[in-house]
């Protein structure tokens, strides 16, 4: 099988024709051991807040974290800027918010993944809104049984695997990061406009795969591999440097 060749750096952001959607975690700011301890830099609030103007409110965060956690980091930040939360579960945009009840099976399967690593040194239980994830990235070897635990429970909870980058989520069925930007394209004042989207991780390949439906453009961020997206770059930094130039 030939080997495909590398992705090119996206072109450059056009604010009259483009909506700009933007994963956070590893795209927008570092990844961390702790999903906690990420920093928002004051360079970070600026740089959004002026997109928002820029791009006349054709600006989203697309984010595996709920809604808000993400207003927990940014505040006020995000007043001009839409939300597409607990992957695709929860749409949020400045004529209101979509996003389903937090199923019961969901609550107590977060009871026993907290019973399973309380006391194992190194893994954190993050909760959301729609979602329980195990965040093995300081300790490897939970990875068998993590995986092992989160399975068994979405198989017999009726609940989904969402994999990730050193960690494994259990969430809500029926949505992902391509159906909430299929959703929130269908809202002013994204409709009719060209959606671009980066992100870094597997959970972003599902928005991949609904922007070029829509006549859009993926960015994937981090080394080469295997994806969905038309385009690469290859950090934060080169994310950030890439905004700085959208006119």
């Amino acid at each position: 099988m030939p080997i495909a060749p590398p992705l090119a750096p996206p072109p450059p952001l056009r604010a009259a024709t483009h909506s700009l959607l933007l994963d956070f975690d590893g795209t927008l700011v570092e990844l961390a051991d702790r999903p906690e301890s990420v920093v928002v830099e004051p360079a970070l609030s600026n740089l959004l807040r002026r997109l928002a103007g820029t791009f006349q409110g054709r600006i989203a965060l697309v984010s595996g974290r709920s809604a808000a956690q993400l207003e927990g980091f940014l505040g006020e930040t995000l007043a001009d800027i839409a939300m597409v939360g607990s992957h695709g579960a929860e749409v949020q945009t400045g004529s209101g918010h979509t996003a389903p009840i937090r199923p019961p099976a969901l609550i107590e399967a977060e009871h026993a993944v907290r019973a399973m690593f309380a006391g194992w040194e190194g893994v954190v239980v993050e909760i959301k809104t729609l979602g329980v994830a195990v965040h093995y990235r300081l300790a490897p070897a939970a990875e068998p049984e993590a995986r092992a635990l989160i399975q068994r429970l979405a198989r017999d909870d009726g609940l989904a695997v969402q994999e990730g980058k050193m960690m494994i989520e259990l969430r809500t069925a029926g949505h992902d990061k391509g159906s909430g930007i299929t959703a929130l394209m269908a809202h002013a004042p994204f409709t009719g406009s060209v959606p671009v989207f980066a992100g870094d991780d597997v959970t972003d390949e599902a928005g991949f795969v609904a922007v070029e439906a829509l006549g859009g453009l993926g960015v994937l961020v981090g080394p080469e591999r295997e994806t969905a997206a038309g385009y690469r770059l290859d950090d934060v930094a080169a994310v950030h440097a890439w905004l700085e130039q959208a006119a």
